[in-house]
């Protein structure tokens, strides 16, 4: 682990720096900074990583680093609901690494003996999402008690839901939403297209919207905070290259990249 993680130390803010990702097969820059790479497992060309949606930008990035240093290897994605996610590898989706929003979502899978030993490699708090001008008004969590307010939530069987159950429990607050949805991403879009005054959501998803949305901190969040397990599925089909994604999530360089967007160190 230690060998793999110091490749990628050196590896990856080179490939971040050349914009490894927009380059063809033969560019220069792209070639020197794949050869010091790891070369791919023999025979496995893709890794299919399944991975909560709040993930989607961070875990793009480096899938693009990581296609980069692999010549010749895809990283296959697979975003949704952390809930949703885990009873798709229990009923046999194959996937080769499973990165969820919650120990809980994680836990149905090591549970069914398909994974062990995950590692916590960041961790994410809630924030309250308005539109941008904020017609409501909204500044602080008591104000989505209003009847007037229209909320979204993420449900509660999935890990920004949970998350919201916790904080408003925390504040002694009861928030009636008008629509639940199955992941986070899809309650920000409520946001984004005015069809909801206010959500709960990651802050990361708020930093993520570029300006679409504001983000409002409360203390509450504190006590609602979710830590991210990853690990390599025992049926990996591309083990070997599971455990380097893996390897490159928890380096130094990937937890860079995740907490500029906004996650916390665990």
């Amino acid at each position: 682990m230690i060998s793999r993680i110091s490749r990628w130390a050196v590896a990856l803010p080179v490939a971040l720096a050349l914009g490894l990702s927009g380059c063809g097969s033969g560019d220069p820059a792209t070639s020197s900074a794949s050869a010091s790479a790891p070369a791919p497992a023999a025979g496995a060309k893709e890794v299919t990583v399944f991975a909560a949606a709040s993930l989607t930008g961070t875990f793009t990035e480096l899938g693009k680093v990581f296609e980069g240093a692999h010549p010749g290897t895809t990283v296959k994605f697979n975003f949704g609901s952390s809930a949703t996610l885990a009873q798709q590898i229990t009923q046999g989706a194959p996937a080769d690494v499973f990165a969820a929003a919650s120990p809980a979502t994680m836990k149905t899978v090591t549970d069914a003996s398909l994974a062990s030993a995950p590692a916590t490699f960041v961790r994410n708090k809630l924030q309250i999402a308005v539109p941008a001008d904020n017609p409501a008004k909204v500044d602080e969590l008591k104000d989505l008690t209003d009847p007037k307010v229209k909320v979204a939530l993420c449900a509660e069987q999935v890990p920004c839901g949970a998350a919201a159950v916790k904080a408003l429990a925390a504040a002694g607050l009861k928030v009636t939403p008008v629509t639940l949805e199955q992941d986070v991403k899809a309650t920000l879009t409520k946001v984004e297209l005015g069809e909801v005054d206010a959500a709960l959501v990651y802050k990361t998803d708020v930093i993520a919207s570029a300006g679409k949305v504001q983000g409002i901190a409360f203390p509450e969040a504190d006590q609602a905070i979710n830590d991210y397990p990853i690990a390599t599925l025992a049926k990996a089909p591309a083990g070997d290259l599971a455990r380097q994604f893996v390897d490159l999530v928890l380096s130094q360089p990937g937890k860079d990249v995740l907490t500029k967007a906004g996650f916390e160190a665990p």
